[in-house]
């Protein structure tokens, strides 16, 4: 089975396109204000629409109301909804939408309570002080092949072409997530790193 790809901090539809050509299964949108790479439901709708049917949508948002998510993702025609601020495991149910919770890796007390999150998938982050991530840290991948010996997580910190491939192998993670490891400036994607970390990514297993 090939390594799963999403591509993070969509804006346009030009990087969505050119991701999904080079063979990303999943691209990622930001609903987080203080975000360089945040997007407007109107200019996510318009770049969903453009896309080809089997590629998964994902709206990121970060410590937002439940029902704002909710509005968002119908907007958009979203299909995963990832939570990438503190939210604790009671609100992360968004059916009938799957949800991803992300966790910002510090040390090994970061995955104490990973359990209680009944999601679909963890995305493991690094920890960087006020930061919810897009940040360019890796962390201690070691911690997190503990957890993707156990349920599905997606890797994400720091990843970029150079490491993707021992990334995957240390950790064997479901999917591997990428933001600012593929950019020419924050929201804006180089094609030639998109394409050499979507390819990476897959022969990497």
């Amino acid at each position: 089975m090939s390594m799963k790809v999403k591509i993070c901090g969509i804006t346009n539809i030009d990087d969505a396109l050119h991701a999904c050509a080079c063979g990303a299964d999943a691209l990622g949108f930001v609903f987080y204000g203080q975000s360089p790479r945040c997007v407007s439901p109107v200019q996510t709708r318009s770049i969903v629409a453009a896309l080809p049917p089997f590629v998964t949508t994902v709206g990121l948002f970060v410590n937002e109301t439940p029902q704002i998510i909710r509005t968002i993702a119908a907007d958009c025609g979203l299909d995963v909804i990832q939570l990438h601020g503190d939210e604790e495991p009671d609100e992360c149910d968004f059916t009938p939408l799957r949800v991803i919770k992300a966790l910002r890796v510090k040390d090994a007390s970061s995955l104490v309570d990973q359990a209680a999150f009944e999601t679909s998938a963890l995305l493991l982050d690094a920890w960087v002080k006020d930061a919810y991530g897009g940040t360019g840290h890796t962390f201690n991948w070691q911690l997190a092949a503990e957890v993707a010996n156990q349920r599905p997580v997606i890797l994400a910190g720091g990843l970029t072409p150079d490491n993707v491939t021992e990334a995957v192998r240390q950790v064997r993670p479901y999917g591997v997530d990428v933001s600012s490891g593929v950019e020419e400036v924050p929201g804006r994607k180089d094609s030639g790193l998109v394409r050499q970390f979507i390819q990476k990514a897959k022969e990497s297993l």
